[in-house]
């Protein structure tokens, strides 16, 4: 009796993979063995991207709001410890958009921080 198969499954498993690899330069866009390990290693890149990118924004929140603080004659760090002293709840996205887009809130924020 012939061994029993299961076809489907191996060739959508094999299909979900490759087309995943489209795009890909040589080998690594069809054989299935290079294709395999090519996408196995973009989905590793991808997944600590995700958690990379949470930190870049966040220091380039800080690095805005450090040059907006400095033109105010104030550091990052000092400007960070009064807003904390004084109960002012902005976060560093909102504070970094304040800084870059609208420096006249960003001015008064540091006023009523001063």
């Amino acid at each position: 009796m012939p061994r029993s198969v299961n076809h489907v499954a191996s060739r959508a498993r094999r299909k979900k993979i490759l087309k995943a690899a489209k795009g890909f330069y040589g080998r690594r866009k069809n054989v299935w063995t290079v294709a395999k390990n090519a996408v196995e290693k973009a989905w590793k890149y991808a997944y600590e991207g995700r958690k990379q990118k949470k930190r870049n924004f966040r220091a380039l929140w800080i690095q805005r709001i450090n040059a907006g603080a400095r033109e105010h004659g104030i550091s990052y760090s000092v400007l960070m410890g009064k807003m904390k002293t004084s109960k002012i709840d902005l976060n560093r996205k909102v504070l970094a958009d304040l800084a870059m887009n609208h420096p006249e809130a960003f001015k008064a924020v540091v006023d009523k921080v001063k």
